[in-house]
């Protein structure tokens, strides 16, 4: 039962947001936060988030694996699960971009920057650390919503924790034009699916 009303609040959210542009996703949040069980030395669903990073951004081929697919359904199913507040909010940022892409629209910048500032501050309040993920998201929600100087911050934050990030590489070369970067992508990286993308050669 606490899984059917966490999964319709979080259908809700996305809805309403989709229709009004303005939704309470911070109390949205808070009410999915107050049904999980909140434990920092519970590392399950950090090193989900971690492995959806390494394997969908870190990875050359970047693809979801059904495996992976499985394990977060698992995850989500177990009422044992702790923490399930943080991995709601990646879900609710994932579904979003999906359901704006499958409409043909542009995913509400304001939605990807507010629950990407949630998932922030969410993971450095219980972990200490932000995973590399969030900054990858969270810059890719600031650029669309027009904040170009918030979200090079971002990345060059992002970098300076995870210096071996393709993602955040790329987008620092982007933003900088780098050589050396450049250099870095084209020999180590140019298999990798956002070197690809943005045709850096």
């Amino acid at each position: 039962m606490k899984k059917l009303i966490i999964g319709t609040l979080l259908c809700l959210s996305i809805h309403v947001f989709a229709q009004s542009g303005t939704p309470p996703i911070t109390q949205v949040f808070q009410k999915i936060k107050s049904q999980s069980k909140i434990d920092p030395d519970d590392r399950v669903v950090y090193d989900l988030m971690d492995e959806f990073y390494q394997k969908n951004l870190q990875a050359e081929n970047g693809e979801m694996t059904p495996e992976l697919m499985h394990k977060i359904q698992k995850t989500i199913s177990d009422s044992n699960t702790k923490n399930l507040h943080l991995l709601y909010l990646l879900l609710m940022y994932q579904q979003h971009i999906s359901q704006s892409i499958s409409e043909g629209k542009s995913p509400n910048s304001e939605f990807q920057i507010e629950t990407m500032n949630l998932l922030e501050n969410e993971t450095k309040n219980l972990y200490g650390k932000i995973p590399a993920l969030v900054y990858i998201f969270k810059a890719e929600a600031l650029d669309s919503g027009h904040k170009k100087e918030e979200a090079k911050i971002t990345v060059a934050n992002g970098l300076k924790e995870y210096p071996d990030s393709v993602p955040l590489k790329v987008y620092t070369y982007l933003n900088t034009k780098d050589e050396a970067l450049k250099q870095d992508l084209i020999k180590n990286h140019s298999q990798h699916w956002m070197v690809q993308q943005f045709e850096i050669k």
